[in-house]
């Protein structure tokens, strides 16, 4: 397919390929007016929809070797092409596409059918880094979209299942013992859905609508004006070794200008993480705390598939002192959704998220479902649980921060797609009545009518009425207390109480030392309920080019095992869900180990640069494209 002709001035950009991928098919954009030729670029044309590890950039520059070490250094700092739009979102997430849906209906209701809205996703196409539960609740969506799910509608979403049941279990050892599902936990009129297939249907809507979507571009650095103002991001660079110099296919990532930029990266985002800090946003709040989820999709016989069953899970396999629950969601046509989340403030080094999960599959109360059927799909990604303790200041000069990047999950009623969906309109809102009433080119907007938005939205509300559940167990009577008390809560108190508990401390400071505590031996997997690690990863389509930066930033390998092999023992490989950690024998080492990085092995979920506890481990971006391709997540 070719380029469309946008001006006299553009030239055909062609892929840069490497020696282990290509491109193998692309989709363009319709033409529209350009005056430069960065704009007729971006605006002509449309990244591929491609395997994770296919993605590359497109470029005007001739590809040439480098011969020289002095070359080298000048290539890496030559300036970057660069693009000027309206407003710039980082994260292809529903937050994400919410905002730029609502600001190009807003733009369009108003006339302004130039008023750029452009989104940058560093998954190789729309979802493939999203894994969910999920069960939505479709109120946002509702207001977004109100024809979403009409039978008038020919790009209606007809990819849900109604929740029919609701069971609510107590798991001992071998026994399941009955509660009452909180009001919370009530999913009448709510759907489940594959979040992964969801988010690439809400994609091709904002397209429809006018958004510019770049999947395949990851933001790896945000830009700021002389003030101080965050003015945009740029992309990573392409083509770099792992020895950080130039290879033969180099190219220069872009930076991308903007009126105001929204950082919509999910649970820890990268470039969240330093606009937190450079303009202190978590000065009033509490520290963020994080669970894990994992997650499995299953096939499984007909006749034990309940459709619309919905069924949420407490205690084993996880320790009394560890917060965290199962789910399993029937939907589809004899799809299964099964996961666990694991606090990830648990004190014990030796235990493995991964290793409990397989565990809790082997309980009886999922095993009977499972038996017979066929695993499809892994994933595995970090959520936020600090509530309303640990929102930060959304806003900060020159933009804001939307959905799970901010922490808007409600935790006791497992849901957070709705209230990411809500911020990113509500910034929406906020956004688009600012810029149209401002001339600044990049940077000098300030949403303070985002954040009067979210203190009077419907998120704040369920948010606070629920601050006391999650923190009420990190009480010395551990699962048990908090059982207690969110009944309590749910049923009596429901948020009106003058009191609010506190998050104390990061879940990395919650890691006691290994010889404190009992070591956990997994049972060996028996490859029909339960999987090793590496099968599992296998599922999850993961690819990352080995000849690059590892992406997971260690300074010192050999000082970060001195420091954190002889205290935990390795925590690093019970808390990666993926593999990717390892300490290997080695002789020649005073500890006797080798601390190893598979950085292929990745599949994004940040608990390393969460749960490490001397903090030394720093999660950025890989080349765009690369990562899990998830499936039906």
């Amino acid at each position: 397919m070719s380029i469309p002709r946008l001006a006299t001035t553009v030239t055909r950009h062609r892929a840069l390929h490497t020696t282990r991928t290509s491109i193998t098919t692309s989709r363009l954009l319709p033409a529209t007016a350009a005056t430069t030729t960065s704009r007729c670029l971006l605006r002509g044309y449309r990244p591929a929809s491609i395997t994770a590890g296919q993605r590359r950039a497109f470029s005007n520059t001739i590809r040439r070797r480098f011969a020289t070490v002095d070359d080298s250094l000048e290539t890496l700092h030559q300036d970057r092409e660069s693009d000027q739009v309206d407003v710039c979102i980082v994260g292809g997430g529903p937050a994400g596409l919410s905002a730029a849906i609502r600001l190009k209906q807003l733009a369009n209701e108003a006339g302004n059918e130039d008023f750029r809205v452009l989104l940058l996703e560093k998954a190789g196409d729309l979802g493939d880094h999203i894994v969910s539960g999920n069960v939505i609740e479709p109120s946002a969506l509702d207001e977004l979209l109100p024809d979403w799910n009409s039978e008038d509608n020919p790009n209606r979403y007809g990819d849900i299942t109604p929740a029919t049941k609701d069971k609510m279990r107590f798991l001992t050892k071998s026994s399941s013992i009955w509660l009452p599902p909180p009001p919370q936990m009530n999913n009448h009129g709510n759907y489940i859905i594959s979040l992964n297939q969801f988010t690439k249907w809400l994609g091709e809507r904002a397209e429809e609508i006018g958004v510019e979507i770049f999947p395949g571009f990851a933001a790896s650095e945000v830009l700021y004006t002389k003030e101080g103002a965050v003015k945009g991001v740029a992309t990573n660079d392409l083509g770099i070794g792992r020895n950080g110099k130039p290879k033969d296919n180099f190219e220069r990532g872009m930076e991308f200008h903007a009126r105001c930029t929204l950082l919509a990266e999910g649970c820890h985002g990268s470039l969240t993480k330093g606009v937190i800090k450079k303009f202190d946003l978590r000065r009033d709040s509490d520290p963020q705390t994080y669970g894990l989820g994992l997650k499995e999709v299953w096939e499984i016989d007909p006749e034990k598939w309940q459709k619309g069953l919905v069924v949420h899970s407490m205690g084993y396999p996880l320790p009394m002192d560890t917060y965290g629950g199962g789910w399993m969601y029937h939907f589809g046509d004899n799809l299964v959704s099964i996961g666990l989340v694991v606090g990830l403030d648990y004190p014990n080094p030796w235990l493995a998220p991964y290793g409990e999960f397989q565990k809790m599959k082997q309980h009886p109360l999922y095993k009977k479902y499972l038996e017979g059927g066929k695993c499809i799909s892994y994933g595995a990604r970090t959520l936020n649980e600090g509530g309303y303790q640990s929102i930060p200041k959304c806003a900060f000069p020159g933009g804001a921060l939307i959905g799970d990047t901010a922490g808007f999950l409600n935790v006791p009623k497992i849901k957070g797609t709705h209230t990411a969906m809500r911020s990113g309109m509500l910034a929406a809102e906020a956004a688009y009545p600012a810029l149209s009433g401002s001339k600044d080119s990049e940077g000098a907007l300030f949403l303070y009518d985002y954040e009067d938005k979210l203190r009077s939205s419907t998120i704040w509300k369920e948010l606070k009425q629920v601050r006391n559940m999650r923190p009420s167990f990190h009480t010395p009577l551990g699962i048990y207390g908090g059982i207690v008390y969110s009944g309590l809560e749910a049923y009596v108190l429901r948020g009106h109480e003058p009191w609010t508990f506190k998050h104390h401390k990061g879940d990395h400071a919650a890691t006691k030392l290994a010889d404190q505590c009992t070591k956990i031996e997994y049972p060996k997997p028996d490859n029909k309920v339960s999987f090793d690690i590496l099968t599992s990863v296998s599922r999850t389509g993961t690819n990352h080019e080995e000849d690059q930066p590892c992406h997971l930033q260690v300074a010192d390998w050999d000082k970060h095992a001195e420091m954190e092999y002889p205290k935990y023992k390795g925590i690093e490989n019970r808390f990666c869900p993926a593999g990717v950690y390892e300490y290997v024998e080695d002789e020649t080492k005073d500890l006797g180990v080798r601390f190893q990085i598979n950085h292929q092995n990745c599949i994004h979920c940040k608990t390393c640069d969460i749960k490490i506890p001397d903090q030394d481990i720093t999660w950025q971006t890989p080349q765009g494209g690369e990562g899990p391709k998830y499936v039906m997540t």
